[in-house]
């Protein structure tokens, strides 16, 4: 037994112990009180940068790399792994700036309004709940991911030294001017009144107009249409279409920057619209093909996701059924589109970017609520849904063409596509010398190791082709 003495001694401590805690605590609120932080909103918003970074990698990668033949899936990984490397530098240097710095006639930021970050501060101000710089790496995650999405409409036939130039001058010259036109402090968009709670103009219509203009532009890949180019890998297309549903998350619910009601109607409507939109590509597909394909699913979840994303945080968990059941109608109908067309858009970025991107945009002006926001066309604001539609094709425009001119310049560069040898020995190991499989390919296809001369064909030509979405 403790002697009288040691026991008071401990009371003592635990005592003087508690008084430290509770001066910490009440020293820490203080703190926050004084700059406007909130630590529950910091805690949500740093969690959201980290989930929507995952939505690319691993995401994103395994989610297009599924799709794609297997003597071609660790380019996809690769595409996708550099990208966030390349706009994680180009960001800090200038991007953020050219995003969200001093509005120059309201079309861009001033780049040297915060270039390398100069002025970002890491703590709160008096009138903020997060720290700027933490509002800077949530929006990262979003300029990495954008361009990220085009990896689908040049698969398999694309430069990696072309692909790499075109990240950081579409970054530059497309993504950071059109989210400044949408989100920055003087956007003439956003100015106009254009709603867009989480990108469904600024990442998914820009990437879906620039996926057709690139898929054009670099022309059919080598037997597209004569011969199969099935997915090598169901299960990573599900999986990876699971993890953007998850990620997808902080993408709308982080998009109200703070731990708030906002924040759930984001994360319900997200989750809703997502649910519908599966429901309806696979009952679609189930009519129209007699069998509902897991590939099909995923993708239709894909489109739910993007389709809802402009209007997350603007409309009732009803409204948000009836976005996503579109959608899933929509894009199926875009892509089955696409064959018709002609145009090799490799994973379907402009079905289901481009097509779910601009119904989400259009719907929003349709179904706002007068709760969330002044409402839209069936809510008795006309003038939203007029908005909306002007904003849409501002960007189609905008990127469009922007995209043209890049991709232009690097043709008459460095070059824009590998040639035939290398497309057919595959990406992985013409242009990283290195292969996914070593023990055996997907799908029924051989896995091309170092020293194969690469004039085989890698596909199975007497497999079916399955469909890509």
């Amino acid at each position: 037994m403790p002697s009288r003495v040691a026991r008071v001694a401990s009371a003592s401590g635990l005592a003087w112990i508690g008084s430290l805690v509770a001066a910490g605590t009440a020293l820490a609120q203080e703190g926050e009180a004084a700059s406007g932080l909130v630590s529950g909103d910091v805690a949500w918003i740093l969690t959201s940068s980290a989930i929507v970074l995952m939505m690319t990698i691993p995401g994103l990668a395994l989610f297009y790399g599924g799709l794609v033949r297997s003597k071609n899936v660790l380019s996809i990984f690769m595409l996708c792994f550099v990208t966030a490397a390349v706009v994680s530098v180009t960001w800090v240097l200038w991007g953020y700036s050219i995003a969200f710095g001093t509005s120059v006639g309201g079309f861009f930021g001033s780049p040297g309004s915060h270039l390398g970050l100069a002025g970002v501060a890491w703590e709160a101000g008096a009138d903020e709940n997060i720290p700027p710089q933490l509002f800077m790496v949530f929006q990262l995650m979003f300029a990495i991911i954008t361009p990220a999405l085009i990896v689908g409409a040049i698969a398999e036939r694309m430069k990696f030294s072309a692909f790499l130039l075109f990240v950081v001058l579409w970054s530059t010259f497309i993504y950071s001017p059109l989210c400044h036109w949408v989100w920055g402090d003087g956007g003439w968009l956003g100015g106009r009144g254009a709603l867009d709670f989480a990108g469904g103009t600024v990442v998914h219509i820009s990437s879906g107009i620039s996926a057709l203009v690139a898929a054009i532009m670099l022309g059919q890949r080598n037997g597209y249409g004569r011969e199969p180019m099935p997915p090598h890998n169901v299960p990573f297309v599900l999986v990876g279409a699971a993890m953007l549903w998850v990620g997808w998350f902080g993408f709308n619910a982080g998009s109200a920057l703070a731990a708030d009601g906002i924040a759930t109607v984001a994360f319900v409507n997200t989750n809703t619209a997502t649910g519908a939109a599966v429901l309806g590509w696979m009952i679609t597909e189930w009519l129209g093909r007699g069998k509902p394909t897991a590939v099909g699913a995923a993708t239709g979840a894909v489109a739910g996701l993007v389709a809802i994303t402009p209007a997350a945080g603007f409309v009732e968990p009803i409204a948000a059924i009836l976005i996503g059941a579109v959608a899933g109608f929509l894009c199926y109908q875009a892509v089955a589109l696409k064959s018709r067309l002609g145009y090799d858009d490799s994973l379907d970025v402009v079905g289901v970017h481009g097509v779910g991107g601009t119904w989400g945009a259009l719907a929003t002006g349709l179904f706002a609520s007068t709760a969330l926001s002044d409402g839209g066309l069936f809510t008795g604001n006309g003038g939203q849904f007029v908005e909306q539609v002007i904003g849409v094709l501002a960007t189609y425009v905008f990127c469009g063409l922007g995209t043209v001119v890049i991709l232009s310049i690097l043709r008459a560069t460095v070059g824009l596509r590998v040639d035939g040898e290398e497309e057919m020995t595959g990406l992985d190991l013409a242009l990283h010398a290195e292969t996914a499989y070593t023990t055996g390919g997907g799908f029924g296809e051989r896995p091309v190791m170092p020293g194969h001369s690469g004039s085989e064909p890698q596909s199975s030509p007497e497999r079916a082709s399955a469909p890509t979405s």
